[in-house]
């Protein structure tokens, strides 16, 4: 019997993150496959949405999210970034940033629409904009430096294109988008009257003193801006899948006007918690991206001692490796062997990309584990010896 699954989502089956996951257990391999910590996020804020169950958070939250969280993440945009919102209207709580993607692509892209994603992107963007009945035109960042051609981002802009998507820091590069680029990118975007969708998930893991530039802070870019994030990655609580959107208040009604058709709302108990977590201290998020810069760093020392160069990664929690000089054509063929041959699961970089042939000796590797995991991940790779 053939798929019922409608043609436009057929492309996109079990993730290969699902798999490699399969497989570091079938071999119990070091997992740096998916971007997920092995660590709980901050014990107050797990005390707190425990506490939220016990005292009976348990039925539906308002349409938009308890109104603590939405007044946190507004107060969170105005310390961090000088960004004013009204609670009321121009915060959005979902059900992670996964669905902040769909419920805004599905609320701004009319079948037939364009939208331009700067690749190697995350899969959901690809998938998300298949479910609005959209068409995904795609512009690469380039290999090893990431740099990304600006005269290819307007080239792939058409009078069919409706939304531009914006990932700062980059998932699954690393890659930290320069103020330059950002301005850039709102001076296509404003030419061209396009709504800007900007993935902000990784806001405050940046690295070696960079700084993490929200594209709404750029001239004319308020108006025309959709932010997301979500306490998943800052918090290292993947688990409970509570984000946000943020924007102009008639951008965030039609994103809620679909969203209550996905989820309805999301889950209540945590958003006290979550909310306490986006006023916590200063020190808490820079000490964070320290320690994830310290795991950085050991992962890529590992890498280079046995001829493994890397693309630099100034954010999030990924490092971008070429196996090319160790004989690899075929990423895809090597991640499904390593966990036996090796003990280490990684992704193909290829997975995220259009264009594969450029990126097909690439793999992603994800540091956000605990140290004593990554020395043996480190320990494991050096099988690979001198390239």
């Amino acid at each position: 019997m053939t798929s019922p699954l409608v043609a436009r989502m057929q492309p996109f089956g079990t993730t290969v993150f699902a798999e490699m996951t399969q497989r570091a257990l079938q071999f119990d391999a070091v997992n740096l496959g998916q971007g997920f910590p092995d660590t709980d996020g901050p014990a107050r804020m797990r005390e707190i949405a425990a506490e939220g169950v016990r005292g009976g958070l348990n039925q539906y939250a308002p349409a938009r999210g308890l109104p603590e969280l939405r007044t946190a993440v507004a107060e969170h945009q105005q310390r961090f970034y000088g960004i004013p919102l009204d609670p009321d209207t121009q915060v959005l709580v979902t059900v992670g940033a996964t669905e902040a993607i769909a419920a805004a692509l599905l609320a701004l892209v009319e079948p037939g629409d364009e939208v331009v994603v700067i690749e190697p992107s995350y899969d959901s963007y690809d998938a998300s904009v298949a479910l609005a009945g959209g068409r995904l035109r795609s512009v690469p960042l380039r290999f090893p430096d990431l740099r990304l051609d600006l005269d290819e981002v307007r080239a792939a802009v058409t009078d069919r294109t409706r939304v531009l998507m914006v990932n700062t820091p980059h998932n699954p590069t690393g890659k930290v988008f320069s103020r330059e680029e950002l301005e850039g990118l709102a001076q296509v975007a404003r030419e061209h009257d396009l709504w800007v969708v900007s993935d902000e998930v990784y806001e405050h893991l940046v690295f070696d003193g960079l700084v993490h530039v929200p594209i709404s802070t750029l001239p004319g870019m308020a108006e025309r801006t959709l932010t997301i994030s979500s306490v998943g990655k800052t918090f290292s609580l993947t688990g409970w899948k509570t984000g946000w959107v943020t924007g102009p208040a008639e951008a965030v009604d039609a994103v809620a006007a679909v969203k209550q058709f996905l989820t309805f709302v999301g889950v209540t108990h945590v958003q006290p918690a979550v909310a306490h977590g986006l006023r916590m201290p200063d020190e808490f998020f820079t000490g964070f991206a320290a320690e994830l810069q310290g795991k950085r760093d050991l992962l890529v020392e590992a890498l280079g001692s046995v001829g493994v160069p890397v693309s630099p990664s100034q954010g999030t929690y990924f490092v971008i490796a070429d196996l090319a000089g160790h004989g690899v054509s075929d990423a895809v063929d090597f991640c499904r062997r390593m966990p036996e041959e090796l003990g280490v699961v990684g992704v193909p970089v290829s997975v995220f990309c259009h264009d594969k042939e450029p990126v097909a000796s690439l793999v992603r590797f994800a540091f956000c584990k605990k140290e004593e995991v990554l020395r043996e991940a480190a320990r494991r790779l050096r099988a690979l010896g001198p390239a």
